[in-house]
């Protein structure tokens, strides 16, 4: 599965090899409540068509009689803002008085990008400097923790799954799993030393590793880009996993199983292993968010709803249904 920035630039190539004029958008700053994050994308064509979103639909009707008009990027690189005005936010409907900020090129032979496309299908991270006077491309090795950057003079996108999975246990949960958290731009590895499971193991794109757990997770270098997710049911399998992963600076590290699993868990973890209890407080357990799921892919999408809400920054509550997303502060829109 495709992620969200490959799929775009994957028909920016399709539309240029058909002969196409392409312009591609990218968000470079936001303020306020912005509906797309910085580094989101949209192309389109000359004909008008549009791949991505960089607003929900607004901005980019804008955009696409520009492009039709000829007028957008026409003489290089230009960065385009909307909604610094009231009358701009209504009319691009953006939120609360959003603003966007985008760099637009229009894409040719200078672009880079079939280089860009073959690193990110190779599951590279890579960055793409576009130099905003010559309007020429250059694509290099980038890092997971890199950022986009832009200073007026160039452009620094960042490329490839900068977020990494690493899944204990390669049962039919961990396929959903897996699948979501592709989509999601996430560089998934499987563990799991048992060969009945680990013999039938088909995903492309997730890499599966036969080596312990513990020994996995410290080979991964795990940091703070880096999730940890345990549901195999075994003990011997996911407590070695969640031991290195709780002391590790992992965003997110996770274990399936019941309220009364976790107790057990969170026992033998402290009890046999010297976890403090700052550390055993970063174990999410039971696994998910509270969405009433029952099949393995609805558990996967509570699994992925957890990781994404903590990933930015949701206040999560514990319920006795399970966690929840908090309520959003009703004045926060206002305040931003």
């Amino acid at each position: 599965m495709d992620s969200i920035d490959l799929d775009v630039l994957k028909k920016c190539l399709e539309w240029l090899h058909a002969g196409h004029g392409v312009t591609l958008a990218t968000v470079v700053r936001t303020w306020g409540s912005a509906p797309r994050p910085v580094g989101a994308m949209t192309a389109i064509r000359d004909d008008g068509l549009v791949a991505g979103s960089v607003s929900g639909g607004c901005v980019e009707d804008d955009m696409v009689e520009k492009v039709r008009a000829g007028t957008l990027a026409a003489a290089g690189p230009e960065l385009v803002v909307y909604g610094v005005t009231r009358e701009q936010a209504e009319r691009f409907g953006l939120p609360c008085g959003g603003t966007l900020e985008l760099v637009t090129e229009r894409l040719g032979p200078q672009s880079g990008l079939s280089e860009l496309v073959a690193a990110i299908e190779h599951h590279d991270v890579v960055t793409r400097r576009l130099d905003m006077a010559s309007g020429h491309a250059q694509v290099t090795p980038g890092r997971s923790g890199d950022d986009l950057m832009f200073d007026g003079k160039s452009l620094v996108s960042v490329h490839g799954p900068r977020w990494r999975l690493l899944l204990i246990g390669a049962g039919q949960l961990s396929r959903y799993v897996a699948q979501f958290a592709q989509a999601l731009d996430y560089q998934v590895t499987i563990c799991d030393p048992r060969e009945e499971y680990a013999e039938g193991w088909e995903l492309a794109g997730a890499a599966l590793t036969r080596e312990m757990p513990d020994d996995v997770v410290r080979a991964m270098g795990t940091d703070a880009h880096t999730a940890v997710v345990a549901v195999t049911h075994d003990p011997r399998l996911d407590d070695m996993a969640l031991l290195e992963a709780l002391r590790s600076p992992a965003f997110y590290v996770g274990a399936i199983g019941s309220r009364a699993n976790n107790r057990k868990r969170r026992e033998r973890l402290s009890k046999h292993f010297d976890l403090t209890e700052a550390e055993l407080d970063r174990l999410h357990g039971p696994i998910g968010l509270q969405i009433g799921g029952k099949t393995p892919p609805e558990i996967a999408l509570s699994i992925l709803a957890e990781m994404t809400a903590v990933r930015h920054g949701a206040r999560l509550e514990k319920t006795d249904k399970g966690t929840v997303v908090a309520p959003a502060d009703p004045f926060a829109c206002a305040m931003a």
